[in-house]
């Protein structure tokens, strides 16, 4: 996998009670770790922006990466990638600086993001809240996508099959692009795996630009963790309809989602979903049917 893994030596400290570990509490081993390296995004001499990923798949990420800030929305608009020149201390070229060629009526930004954005966080460095914002020329609400509730709850299993990376480190997101169709059955049109979440989802909102793709009509984008308002903003500047997540989304995630037309499913574990805005997508086993008022709790919610 190249620069993507490294391995490093560990001191593992074994607690179970064993006899082997009595006799050998501390063993020195060999661990895979997931690569995080900083990237930086020009746009001919503006140095836009620096952000903290997993290399690989770095030209989709950049093209993602202008989507995801409105800079861009269609192929041509993007006329080309490279790498600059960049070496480490010894020499070698290091593959962490990518300038990305507009086509020239492309609106450029005045400025570059005042500071780095780190591998958890997507919109570090933007000027004010209102920049946060961003408007789509893709209008997710306008999709009538409909998706049967077991086939999108089955969409974690299918990601965590397909994780590569994670398989080896255990320390990386995923971020899937999934094609429910009428039989139910599912396909995998892209997954991307990065240490941030939003890297991830840049990257497969990349590959789909420059594929010719956008906007997503009719698909799901998976994420392994939770639904960040971030992560609600990217899938609607992509045109995705629905977003679901393994973990939980946040508030404001859920007021961006019912504001674009979003559906957005939390705690998605194969045997239940919460379903936190754009319901009507969703197809029950038994449709019509109307849902029974739960409690509170997290029992009642079934996770």
């Amino acid at each position: 996998m190249g620069r993507v893994t490294q391995r490093r030596k560990v001191h593992k400290f074994v607690l179970d009670g064993s006899p082997q570990a009595v006799e050998h509490p501390v063993r020195f081993k060999e661990d895979v770790l997931a690569v995080e390296e900083p990237l930086e995004i020009r746009l001919g001499e503006l140095s836009f922006s620096v952000t903290m990923r997993t290399p690989g798949d770095d030209f989709d990420l950049v093209a993602g990466f202008l989507v995801s800030e409105g800079i861009i929305w269609e192929p041509s608009q993007l006329i080309s990638e490279r790498f600059c020149s960049g070496e480490d201390q010894d020499g070698v070229q290091t593959f962490n600086v990518v300038d990305a060629q507009l086509r020239p009526d492309v609106e450029r930004p005045d400025t570059g993001r005042n500071v780095y954005t780190s591998s958890s966080c997507g919109i570090c460095g933007t000027d004010s809240i209102e920049a946060v914002r961003k408007s789509s020329r893709h209008s997710p609400r306008e999709d009538d996508v409909t998706l049967p509730v077991r086939a999108l709850a089955a969409l974690p299993d299918r990601l965590r099959e397909a994780q590569a990376v994670f398989d080896k480190t255990g320390g990386v997101h995923a971020a899937g692009l999934f094609r429910i169709h009428d039989d139910g059955s599912t396909e995998l049109l892209c997954l991307r795996e990065d240490v941030g979440r939003h890297n991830a989802v840049d990257k497969v909102v990349g590959w789909a630009l420059r594929s010719g793709l956008l906007p997503l009509k009719g698909t799901v984008l998976q994420v392994s963790g939770r639904a960040s308002f971030e992560l609600v903003q990217k899938a609607a500047m992509a045109g995705i309809p629905v977003l679901a997540a393994v973990s939980a989304p946040s508030s404001l995630a859920v007021e961006l989602a019912e504001e674009a037309g979003i559906t957005l499913a939390g705690f998605s574990r194969g045997q239940s979903l919460n379903v936190y805005a754009g319901r009507d997508r969703i197809v029950g086993d038994q449709p019509g049917l109307a849902p029974q008022t739960a409690g509170e709790s997290s029992q009642s919610l079934g996770y």
